[in-house]
């Protein structure tokens, strides 16, 4: 692809390298994990108690064809 821009890292803005991609390196990757991990990254809205949850996937019993 002619003018086409190498593809940033999500976490410092470097050029990713193919050996860590979408990363740039070891350290990105990892501190791209540890957000995760420590709840870094979280999907805006109200908060769902873990007993919601549990209702929510109780009632999905059937879901792939099976009663």
């Amino acid at each position: 692809m002619a003018g086409s821009k190498p593809p940033k890292c999500p976490v410092c803005g470097r050029v990713a390298t193919a050996e860590f991609r979408p990363f740039c390196s070891a350290g990105c990757k990892d501190r791209d994990l540890l957000k995760w991990l420590g709840d870094g990254y979280k999907i805006p809205g109200p908060a769902v108690s873990p007993d919601e949850l549990a209702d929510q996937f109780a009632g999905d019993s059937g879901r792939d064809g099976e009663d």
